[in-house]
Formats: C-alpha cells, structure tokens, sequence
C-alpha cells in the first residue's frame, strides 16, 4: 500500500519569470533553495501557482529536469498531472519519466463538468496507470465541478494508490466528512492557507501553500505547531497573516504571491497572459504589511 509523503508544509511553487517572459532559472532556484532552507516538508511543482497552462510542453520537460536535479530527494516531489481528456492525463503517466517525482496533483476535469460517475471512472483510470502514488485535486472554484465527499472517500476506498486529497472546495462541512469517514491510508490536504489551522484542528495533515512561497519559515511553524496540537501559538500566526491571505487572492493567483516575493526583491513581477500583475493599490498594501510583520528574510 502506497503511503502519503505529503504532510506538513507544502509549497505550491511558482514559475519566476524574466522581463522578456521566459523563465528566470537563477531566480528559481534561490526560490527552492529559501523554501528548502525554511523547513518545508514537500513542493508541489507545476500546479495552478506555477502558471502551467501557459509552459510549453519544453518548458514542463526542463522544469522537471532542473527541480528533480536541484531538490536531490532532500523534500518529496509532487508534480501536477491532470486534464479534461482522460486518455491524454492516462498516456502521460505511462510514457513520461517519472524518476525523481514521489507522486502526481490530478485536478478534477476543468470545463466539460462530469458528472459524480464521470470524476470516479476519471480517476479511476488515473491510479491504475500512474507508477507513482495519486493525490486527488479538488477545487470547484476553478474547474466548475465539485467532488462530493461520497466519491472522494469512494475512490479512496477502492485504490490503495490514491494516498490524499488535496481540498480546496471552501465547504469545511464536506472536508471534515472526508476526513471522519476516510480509510487510515488516506489524507486530506488543505488547499487553501486562509483555512489550514480550523482544517489542522479536524484531523487535516497540512497544505499545499501558496503564501508558504514567500515566508516558508513562518508559515511552517504555524503547520507544525497546529500539527502538534499547540493551538494558540498556531492561532496567533494565523491570525498576523489573515490579511496577507486576502491580499494574495484579491487580484487573482499567482499574481498576489508573485507581487510579495518582488516586493522582497526575490523574483520579477511577471505573469504571462491572460494573467496580469496585482494592481498597485494591492502591491502598496502587501509591501506595508511585509514591514509590519517586521519578517527577516
């Protein structure tokens, strides 16, 4: 039986870009290198945070190559594998290589909307051909379709091979169902920073973080503490970066974590369309609360 690696603080990892739009490789792995150096437990590589959609399948292919190289087995290594064509998500699976890589991100099939029979087969199909262990992605807010608890805890049940879900469907009632009825090799992941310690305090086994990007050493510590059942210091770091968690978001994702990390002189401020930098009102406001938080780095 296939066991999950991915506990703790997990880093949903950007893809820092030039002024000329191609990929800043310098910057990218200073970035590693600081999130490794701030105690994360595993990246998460080419998933929505590093603007996959927009690398070509060149990019994706060094991208693999230059991280696998550069982590050296010294975190876990989950890299995003989904789509909306089952048979395409299926042949990249069986024919891409997967040495370095502890597991594999499927989202939930964006735009076409199966229905709860869909998702199942979907993913069904999924772990029976992935080599390495599957954790389910769930985030309706972007794929327009929503994984009920029932499928969720059905597949979990039925594959020993999907070890976790990575849930980011708002609706803390369906994710404490999951995690009540879930089978003991199966975990649920926050996918959302705003509510990782309430999802820690119901059994949750941590995050795959978007703001973890910028301050790993902190936000790990919040993790850690929530994960030991140390509530109120955990609480008390919640709560310094509840307006960070808004700010982020409030122009879109990466936009908000990448205008943090320029404001810390880590990374430019490039997107590639149809993304587009936060607006300089947002930019100001996390630059102020950066110096508040008074954060070392």
């Amino acid at each position: 039986m296939a066991q999950n690696k991915f506990r703790g603080l997990g880093i949903a990892l950007i893809t820092p870009f030039c002024s000329d739009g191609s990929i800043d490789w310098d910057a990218l792995v200073r970035l590693v290198e600081y999130q490794i150096r701030g105690g994360v437990d595993f990246l998460c590589i080419m998933g929505t945070t590093a603007e996959t959609p927009t690398l070509t399948t060149a990019e994706r292919r060094e991208l693999k190559r230059v991280l696998v190289e550069r982590v050296a087995g010294r975190v876990p290594l989950l890299m995003g594998c989904g789509g909306n064509c089952t048979s395409a998500v299926v042949a990249e699976l069986q024919e891409a290589d997967w040495s370095g890589i502890d597991g594999v991100l499927s989202v939930c099939p964006m735009y076409n909307k199966p229905s709860q029979e869909g998702l199942y087969q979907h993913f069904r199909a999924i772990a029976q051909a992935s080599p390495v262990p599957v954790v389910l992605y769930n985030v309706p807010g972007r794929t327009g379709v929503n994984m009920t608890a029932e499928t969720t805890l059905r597949l979990a049940r039925d594959f020993d091979n999907i070890v976790a879900i990575k849930e980011a469907s708002g609706n803390i009632t369906q994710m404490d169902d999951i995690i009540k009825n879930k089978p003991a090799h199966f975990d649920v992941i926050s996918g959302d920073d705003g509510i990782t310690f309430p999802l820690i305090t119901l059994g949750a086994v941590g995050v795959i973080s978007v703001i973890g990007n910028a301050l790993p050493r902190e936000f790990s510590r919040m993790v850690r503490l929530a994960l030991q059942g140390e509530y109120a210091p955990a609480l008390s770091i919640h709560h310094k970066f509840t307006e960070l968690f808004k700010l982020l978001f409030v122009d879109g994702n990466p936009a908000g974590v990448k205008a943090m990390l320029s404001a810390m002189g880590m990374i430019e401020n490039q997107l590639r369309l149809p993304l587009v930098p936060t607006r300089l009102t947002t930019m100001e406001q996390i630059s102020s609360i950066l110096a508040e938080l008074n954060i070392k780095y």
